[in-house]
């Protein structure tokens, strides 16, 4: 007696709950062992209407014997729902009791290309030949997809050219293929050879030639594109964002009909990539406004914005859209967030951060170690190395880039040079230029000139312009003219638009009060017509930036900022402070006049500002864009104990934070 099947009239389309009545009802009349059976079971749940893979999966392993066709749907499924692991592996039992058809192997061979498994996928090339389907058109055109996702170009083309049928998407394929290998021209050429091309086809060259860094030829095929889409503008905005030309990149955005969550992180990353931080915040502000809202790429974006100003206040509130929103920050979101309280001068926020990460990863870590070096607290950030390491994780080369910048910024050189020679002997990292920077900078910190100096001349690779600028700037501090020459020449040779050596050079002379070559140095600047960046300072007040230039009167609260610098000038004189003029422009000739044009340097008038503003008690918090000149750094000490304010002000070098008439720097660098 013929036993009918209750799923022979199931639609592959039934919802989860009929897919699960029907298992349950093929178990209660013992007809879950036919073949028939099991294999609608296992269309049913792996349908995109029902996609339950595990369900699948179980049906699969209880089944006594699977068709062909079962052990395809399976495998098919697994690719689809990135999975690719388990489907080569179960592609292998596969092999000990069936024979793999046209269609197994294109989703075996699809698999690989997914995880980038080019020995396997050229096994899986060798089995079709082997069994005969070496000239099916869908194997072949799996493979051209395989070879190129993996780079492996040449044998990508070799399929192509014996194909005797091409479809459309393996055309696609071969031109991604060159795209990826960065072969456009190639890429151009096969497109153009195209019977027939669709949107992935023109986005593929479009975003080819803007990864190149040929954005005009990108422009060029994006506007004779009959149909632009969604993905060929995002790709053209990504293009202008990463050839720095933000301003095209905001025109095409601002002709967009549809926008979607990722065409604003291009927008926003892209105006961070460029050093537009303002505009990218903006841009985010934009973007919550108009209704989107943002993913993980997003928020870290907006918090690497963050990082470059001090805006604490948006940090803060963006902290609190993560939590509210249930954002996890257990991945680069965790680092992005420490990062940008880090940068903002809230070191006490990133280790609350640090610690609340339950599973923290070494990304976290590093970021920590990098915080709180960077902040001065050397003890706490060798101390958190120490931990991680008890932890079980393996630093890698960026957390001892952090651990020698903890280091350098305490002068504590034999605990650099050891953790130098750990990071090759314990864990086989080689040494980068980052690292021979750190300990230049380590040497010259501790006043170690000459040993600077030898270390760098016995270097196995050539020294850039940050170690040139470590020797440079400890020659200054040390008054060491003959070395300081040495190391800004070379600077200048390397890097002759670097406009930090030619001030550093002029700096070393006019300590030295050299005066007429202080004015040779200047010469120098003016025939190659580089000038020095005004120096300017910015302080957040209620969500706003203020920002002051060297004696600014342009700001509404002028009058009572300069009668504050008046009474700090007095507070100043009582406890003996005798300002030092040593290295203010040559121009200015009257010691009173020097003095009254330290008195209005940038940083002060925040200073000043932030006094009248802020809570009584409360930190100060500044950045400025150049490095705080030696006299504002002493008078910022002792500012920082007559109003008993804590003062923390980011330079281009690092962070000083003021207290009770002390510095984290130790001594002024």
């Amino acid at each position: 007696m013929l036993t009918l099947s209750p799923l022979s009239t199931a639609t592959p389309c039934a919802a989860p709950p009929d897919a699960r009545q029907l298992h349950a009802l093929s178990l209660k009349t013992s007809t879950f062992a036919l073949p028939s059976t099991s294999s609608k079971l296992i269309s049913l749940y792996t349908n995109s209407t029902c996609n339950n893979l595990d369900y699948a999966l179980s049906v699969f392993q209880r089944v006594p014997e699977s068709t062909l066709f079962s052990w395809n749907v399976i495998i098919r499924s697994l690719v689809e729902n990135h999975r690719s692991h388990e489907a080569i592996s179960l592609f292998c039992e596969l092999l000990h009791e069936l024979t793999p058809d046209s269609f197994t192997l294109p989703c075996a061979i699809k698999g690989c290309a997914r995880l980038g498994a080019l020995e396997e996928g050229m096994q899986l090339h060798g089995l079709a030949a082997k069994i005969g389907l070496g000239c099916d058109k869908f194997v072949q055109s799996s493979l051209v997809s395989m070879y190129a996702k993996c780079d492996d170009i040449g044998s990508a083309r070799k399929v192509f050219d014996e194909m005797p049928e091409k479809d459309l998407v393996t055309w696609n394929s071969l031109i991604d293929g060159y795209a990826r290998c960065g072969n456009v021209d190639l890429a151009l050429e096969v497109f153009e050879e195209m019977p027939k091309r669709d949107c992935f086809s023109w986005t593929t060259l479009i975003d080819g030639f803007s990864k190149c860094g040929k954005v005009s030829i990108a422009r060029e095929i994006f506007d004779k594109m009959p149909d632009p889409n969604l993905v060929s503008w995002n790709a053209m905005i990504n293009g202008y964002m990463k050839s720095g030309d933000d301003a095209n990149a905001a025109c095409l955005f601002n002709q967009m009909d549809t926008r979607d969550v990722i065409t604003w992180n291009s927008m926003i990353a892209g105006f961070n990539l460029n050093g537009k931080f303002h505009e990218a915040l903006g841009l985010f502000s934009k973007m919550l406004w108009n209704g989107f809202c943002p993913n993980y790429a997003t928020l870290v974006s907006a918090l690497s914005a963050l990082a470059g100003l001090p805006t604490l206040s948006k940090g803060r509130w963006i902290h609190s859209y993560i939590v509210k929103n249930g954002f996890e920050l257990d991945g680069v979101l965790g680092t992005s967030l420490i990062d940008m309280y880090s940068k903002c001068g809230s070191i006490d926020s990133a280790l609350t951060v640090f610690q609340l990460i339950e599973k923290k990863k070494l990304g976290h870590w590093t970021a920590m170690i990098i915080g709180l070096g960077m902040h001065g607290l050397a003890s706490e950030a060798l101390r958190l190395f120490s931990d991680l390491r008890r932890a079980g994780l393996k630093p890698n080369s960026i957390t001892f880039v952090g651990v020698l910048n903890a280091c350098s910024h305490a002068g504590l050189v034999d605990h650099g040079r050891c953790y130098f020679k750990m990071m090759r002997r314990e864990y086989g990292i080689e040494p980068t230029i980052e690292h021979f920077g750190c300990l230049v900078d380590l040497y010259c910190r501790a006043g170690r000139i000459k040993e600077a100096k030898n270390m760098i001349d016995g270097m196995s690779m050539k020294p850039n312009k940050v170690i040139w600028m470590s020797l440079l700037s400890g020659s200054r501090i040390q008054g060491n003219i003959s070395i300081g020459e040495y190391a800004a020449y070379k600077l200048i040779e390397i890097a002759p638009d670097a406009i930090a050596g030619y001030i550093l050079l002029s700096n070393i002379y006019a300590a030295a009060g050299q005066w007429e070559k202080v004015s040779q140095v200047r010469e120098l600047m003016k025939s190659r017509e580089i000038r020095k960046d005004p120096g300017h300072s910015t302080i957040e007040y209620q969500g706003a930036l203020h920002q002051f230039i060297v004696g600014d009167k342009s700001h509404p609260q002028t009058q009572q900022i300069y009668l504050r610098l008046g009474e700090m000038r007095e507070k100043l004189n009582e406890v003996g402070h005798v300002p030092d003029t040593s290295q203010v422009l040559l121009c200015i000739e009257g010691e009173k006049d020097k003095e009254v044009e330290l008195e209005t340097h940038s940083e002060r008038l925040a200073i000043a500002f932030g006094l009248i503003n802020s809570e009584p008690g409360s930190p100060i918090r500044i950045m400025k864009n150049l490095r705080v000149c030696n006299d504002c750094h002493s008078v910022t000490k002792l500012l920082s104990k007559i109003y008993s304010r804590e003062i923390i002000v980011r330079d281009n070098s690092r962070f000083h934070h003021f207290k009770d008439g002390s510095c984290s720097c130790n001594d002024f660098w």
